[in-house]
């Protein structure tokens, strides 16, 4: 059993700091941890690597707020024109945000400084400090005994990681969904306001751009569930959706939640796996679609995953002279070096069946003619 009592005092005898915590921010933890002592079938080692990362996850924010008490100033620095990258999950947003991340006048959301955010790093430190090196090792360590999960998605610990990282901070985050089963969570998810999660995301980008500015670029395939939130905290933000065949989108990401909650469960409802994220995959382009019919057209620069595929740099280009900004020879150069470094499968080859999730392709298809019609989304006879 996790209580929500033991991870608040976990969190204060790690830090030191008394957690006066937001209303918002109380409940959804409150959610989170009924959902996963109620509905998740987590086994031991699951039950204890979700109450360990819960209070570390704490333990962040409460630093990361004592932080801007004593450094109020921090608040006063605006976030200009940040990019958002989203789309269904496994459309390429990593690819895209890996590349941007290229450019050296963009500044990226890291994975370790993700739950590491205090003191904030310094710029010339962003891959050396001490805290990344040993998120590295970690990340090395890991993949030894998880190399299937490096081969569906992996990052290094300087790499850009989803900016839902910050959001999972105040405890709303698809990222729990990801990990356990939690219907009840998932409809809570579906149904809040993520404004109190945008406005804390906004507030660590201010901590961490004090040392290490730049332009931020981040991405999360999960924004199109709450995009009015977003530019309601960011209103000259510029998104970037992605777009693929939806029966790889389904497969894929059916075949990586999968994965990730056999690490903690020893019994994955598979069709739960796939019905679940279908019915969140539809609410996503339902709302993306109002989005755009609220703000027009060109409120979100959408692109291709085969257009992505088959010329990354162009592409890339491409949404630099949507915005217009200027796409740089040095920017153009690190990214065309990012992409010789990296090849596609570098750490093996992703497969995967969406039979397995009690879906055919035909049923997806027809669930998805409307999306792809209107986006314009090649898909495979």
């Amino acid at each position: 059993m996790i209580t929500t009592s033991e991870i608040v005092t976990a969190a204060e005898v790690q830090t030191g700091l008394e957690a006066n915590l937001e209303p918002a921010v109380t409940e959804a933890l409150g959610v989170l941890v009924d959902t996963l002592n109620n509905e998740a079938p987590l086994n031991e080692r699951g039950r204890a690597s979700v109450r360990s990362g819960l209070i570390t996850t704490l333990s962040n924010r409460l630093r990361v707020e004592d932080y801007l008490r004593q450094h109020p100033q921090l608040l006063e620095r605006p976030i200009d024109r940040p990019m958002f990258v989203f789309g269904l999950p496994r459309t390429g947003t990593t690819l895209v945000i890996n590349l941007l991340n290229a450019d050296p006048a963009r500044r990226c959301f890291l994975r370790w400084e993700a739950l590491n955010s205090v003191p904030p790093p310094r710029a010339d430190e962003l891959s050396t400090d001490p805290r990344c090196l040993e998120s590295q090792r970690m990340t090395e360590l890991a993949l030894q005994y998880a190399p299937h999960i490096a081969a569906m998605h992996y990052e290094d610990a300087d790499s850009p990681t989803e900016c839902q990282f910050s959001m999972s901070q105040s405890f709303c985050a698809q990222y729990y969904d990801s990990i356990a089963e939690i219907p009840g969570y998932r409809q809570w998810l579906l149904n809040t306001s993520y404004l109190p999660a945008f406005e804390y995301q906004k507030r660590l980008l201010q901590l961490l751009q004090s040392e290490a500015p730049g332009r931020w670029t981040l991405k999360n395939p999960w924004h199109p569930l709450f995009l009015q939130d977003l530019s309601t905290v960011y209103p000259d933000a510029q998104l970037v959706m992605t777009h693929r065949d939806p029966v790889d989108v389904v497969g894929s990401a059916c075949s990586l939640v999968k994965h990730v909650r056999e690490m903690m469960s020893d019994n994955v409802d598979l069709n739960y796996v796939g019905s679940s994220l279908i019915e969140t995959f539809e609410v996503m382009v339902a709302r993306t679609i109002s989005y755009k019919e609220k703000h027009g057209a060109d409120s979100i620069y959408d692109l291709h995953y085969n257009d992505l595929m088959r010329d990354p740099v162009s592409v890339i280009k491409s949404i630099y002279n949507h915005f217009d900004e200027e796409f740089t020879p040095v920017a153009e150069a690190s990214m065309k070096a990012y992409l010789e470094n990296n090849p596609k499968g570098k750490f093996g080859k992703h497969e995967y069946n969406i039979t397995d999730y009690g879906l055919t392709e035909g049923e997806v298809r027809e669930r998805f003619s409307d999306y792809c019609d209107r986006f314009n989304i090649p898909c495979r006879k």
